[in-house]
């Protein structure tokens, strides 16, 4: 059985995300200011560059690149081949094409089963220390079939001074994540919309307590998709020197990546990419013992993807001990396929909220229906959200679906009337005199959220998106005053 393997971790990915971002904000002032492009070309030769031979390949201007991020623990010896003493944690290409609607990026896995020139069969992660970079490119070359025009060498030291130089990102987040034990990284994150700075949003993302692969993955990737939700063009000019910096020491690239016309063409391609969205091609393999297997065809159809940008549709995941649920008649309503009467439970957890002080300002909401064998996972929290130079009280009730590791959902309400989360819904729909916005995420509905003179009120999916359309707008529509 095919398996998605999990991805890389977020503070490798808010680097690549950070040097899309730079590009596009550099490329925005440089037609009147070509002293912009000159910043990142200075930022770039604050280290030594790649050693590549003949790797890459050239392109005509304005015609698609292929760039390849290696992500490792430190960089590669004299930045040369052979004895480098260092392995690659991430291996990702970025593929920029001013013809397509997103930005497509592909991870291989790191211990991805392939021939490495001259080496024989080893984990592809391999290359790295037994040639560098250039034999990583050679490697992956060989494998895909693709061109590669640049490689970025990405160490890690720089992600929360990243988080930090963009404002923080407030996150959605789906549960308590609270660890105190000396087997794993401290951590006290709440449940609920906040904004999370420097060294917490470090521990969340990072969160390996009580948790997988899967589903740590798909958290990872929703804080990078809300970073980059939040941050706008004004906000990227005002911060551009500092996040330049940031890249530059967290940073070696190839010798082409030296040149103001070289990366100008690459600043015009990340302008045409800047306000589309990222799309992930899911690597999927046999994970066995020691190896993740893919075959010829699969890797050719996971490269035709790549290329053409397609989506993977369905839930971002499936548990291996997801419990199986007996047949049942279908309901009456479609909407309610999959959902069970909770209206005692959610007004008995209404009620706490009441009784934590909230109500006054914001009217308190719950869902008569929740997903069958579901169970709320305490009390909700009642807090207060300060943005703005303000604080708007708020309160989240979370639901866990009980059918295994990570897989939580739940009902969010603030006074705070336009959040970020809530730009750009994908569709409105009027139904029962509310005004629903809804949020998609490829064919998945991420998010149903809906505004009152009060405030804002929103129903949101599991890390893994694993709630049907149907059964996120049921229990939207089922969601009343106490």
């Amino acid at each position: 059985m095919l398996e998605e393997i999990p991805r890389p971790g977020i503070w490798k990915k808010l680097l690549i995300g950070a040097a899309l971002v730079i590009f596009a904000s550099a490329g925005a002032t440089a037609v009147a200011a070509f002293h912009e492009v000159d910043k990142v070309v200075d930022a770039f030769k604050d280290n030594p560059p790649l050693k590549l031979g003949n790797q890459l390949a050239d392109t005509d201007p304005g015609q698609a690149q292929t760039i390849m991020i290696l992500g490792s623990d430190r960089r590669p010896k004299d930045n040369v081949e052979g004895g480098s003493g260092a392995r690659s944690d991430t291996i990702m290409l970025v593929r920029l094409d001013p013809d397509k609607d997103a930005t497509a990026l592909m991870s291989l896995p790191r211990d991805l089963k392939v021939e490495i020139p001259g080496h024989g069969t080893d984990k592809i992660n391999a290359a790295y220390d037994l040639g560098g970079p250039r034999l990583t490119v050679k490697t992956v070359k060989q494998l895909t079939g693709l061109s590669i025009n640049h490689v970025i060498n990405v160490s890690f030291g720089g992600f929360w001074r990243a988080v930090n130089a963009v404002g923080c990102v407030y996150g959605d987040i789906d549960r308590r994540y609270y660890n105190d034990s000396a087997e794993f990284t401290y951590i006290n994150v709440q449940p609920g919309y906040q904004r999370l700075c420097g060294r917490k949003a470090l521990q969340y993302v990072r969160f390996r307590h009580e948790d997988n692969d899967l589903v740590r993955s798909a958290r990872q990737q929703d804080f990078l998709r809300q970073a980059k939700q939040q941050v706008n063009a004004s906000d990227l000019i005002a911060r551009h020197d500092r996040l330049v910096k940031i890249f530059g020491r967290n940073t070696t690239t190839d010798e082409k990546l030296r040149s103001r016309s070289e990366v100008l063409r690459l600043l015009k391609l990340a302008v045409f990419s800047a306000g589309r969205p990222i799309q992930e091609i899911h690597f999927e393999g046999l994970i066995g013992p020691s190896y993740v297997e893919a075959s010829d065809d699969r890797v050719k159809k996971l490269v035709d993807e790549f290329l053409q940008v397609e989506d993977t549709p369905g839930p971002r995941g499936e548990l291996a001990n997801k419990q199986k649920k007996r047949k049942k008649k279908r309901p009456p309503n479609p909407e309610e396929a999959g959902l069970e009467d909770a209206t005692t439970f959610g007004r008995e957890v209404a009620v706490q909220a009441v009784e934590q002080g909230l109500g006054k300002r914001l009217p308190v909401l719950y869902p008569r229906l929740r997903t069958e064998g579901s169970v709320y996972a305490g009390p909700p929290r009642v807090y207060r959200i300060f943005a703005n130079g303000r604080t708007y009280p708020a309160y989240r009730m979370v639901i866990n679906r009980a059918v295994g590791v990570g897989e939580y959902y739940g009902l969010q309400g603030t006074t705070w009337k336009d959040p970020p989360i809530l730009d750009d819904a994908s569709e409105t729909r009027e139904i029962g005199g509310r005004k629903y916005e809804l949020h998609y995420d490829g064919d998945r509905l991420r998010l149903v959220a809906w505004r009152t003179d009060k405030g804002s009120y929103w129903v949101s999916n599991t890390l893994l998106q694993s709630l049907s359309e149907a059964q996120m707008m049921g229990i939207a529509k089922s969601v009343r005053p106490l």
